[in-house]
């Protein structure tokens, strides 16, 4: 599918490229208003842009490319000039950008844990009866949920955060998983039946965070943006990130990880690696400096290769999702 990558820049000092969701203008609102409160001459404007994955959703992620169908065409306006920053749900950006890019900022991060949205009565996973219809489109958190409730089953879910609730809403599935950070950025906090905590579903690599990309070489918006940069979950999600890259995976691969710094300035990442049936899960975790979060995630990721993570992503790329 070939999209049209607009070719003509709005009149304004920074531009940002965003797509065109409800959660995904709610977040470039929010980027508008850091920029324009930390200088108010500045002029900012917002151009919407169409994604392959905006423009497929009866597909899974995994069926069409993964994760990047959700930037390639915003990533070609930044390139070309046409707008000066993209503003993305950091879980939704590729660890590997395309050359001539950058990851400008990570902002601080919202609720990490992921939410369960059910059908009135069910308050917890626990409470769903056996053989509740799950919806979701993530293979990590199908593995996981498989995991711990081998009964349940699992039905792919796309469209927008309010399409989503709808069809929760319309009787379609007994409940569905969503990341918190997004239901509470759109105001939907009351919807959520529970957080699930971490120990149970472990959460996308950088879920909760934004990550602002931009030019390399861009040292005008580079410095501009740094008015949002969160040096905490910056490192958190270095780590995340690099534990992500060395395994070499994606969206095809049920892949998850989470680190937090605590006060002293130690970072602890746990990661993990499934089989999409949940029936084998390899985990561990590492804890180190901050300073060398990058390291700490290579390293991880090095461990539960060694633990057999290897023959789990090897026997995925042989039989994909």
């Amino acid at each position: 599918m070939n999209l049209t990558v607009p070719t003509t820049r709005l009149d304004a000092d920074l531009i940002i490229g965003s797509r065109g969701s409800a959660l995904a203008l709610w977040q470039s609102e929010w980027v508008k208003s850091q920029l324009e409160q930390a200088v108010p001459t500045r002029r900012v404007a917002i151009q919407i842009i169409k994604t392959t994955g905006d423009a497929i959703l009866d597909a899974p992620l995994s069926k069409i490319g993964g994760k990047g169908v959700f930037t390639k065409e915003i990533e070609e306006a930044l390139l070309a000039g046409v707008v000066d920053l993209a503003v993305h749900s950091l879980k939704d950006l590729p660890t590997r950008l395309p050359a001539g890019l950058t990851l400008g900022c990570v902002t601080r991060r919202e609720d990490v844990r992921d939410a369960l949205v059910a059908r009135e009565g069910v308050q917890s996973l626990d409470d769903l009866p056996p053989k509740a219809v799950i919806g979701t489109s993530s293979l990590r958190r199908q593995a996981q949920l498989l995991a711990r409730r081998p009964d349940l089953e699992l039905a792919d879910l796309r469209g927008n955060v309010g399409t989503r609730l709808q069809r929760v809403a319309e009787g379609r599935y007994d409940a569905i998983i969503l990341a918190s950070a997004g239901l509470v950025r759109l105001g939907f906090e009351s919807r959520i039946a529970q957080r699930i905590p971490t120990d149970v579903l472990l959460p996308a690599v950088g879920q909760g965070a934004l990550g602002i990309e931009i030019r390399e070489h861009d040292s005008a918006t580079q410095e501009a943006v740094q008015v949002m940069a969160h040096q905490t979950t910056w490192r958190a999600c270095e780590a995340e990130r690099a534990f992500l890259h060395g395994l070499g995976g994606g969206c095809q691969v049920p892949i998850a990880a989470h680190a937090v710094v605590d006060n002293e300035g130690r970072l602890r990442l746990r990661g993990l690696v499934a089989r999409t049936d949940g029936t084998r899960i390899i985990q561990d975790e590492l804890t180190g400096d901050a300073r060398f979060a990058e390291d700490i995630g290579k390293e991880l990721a090095e461990q539960v290769l060694g633990q057999g993570a290897d023959e789990l992503l090897a026997e995925l790329d042989a039989h994909p999702h």
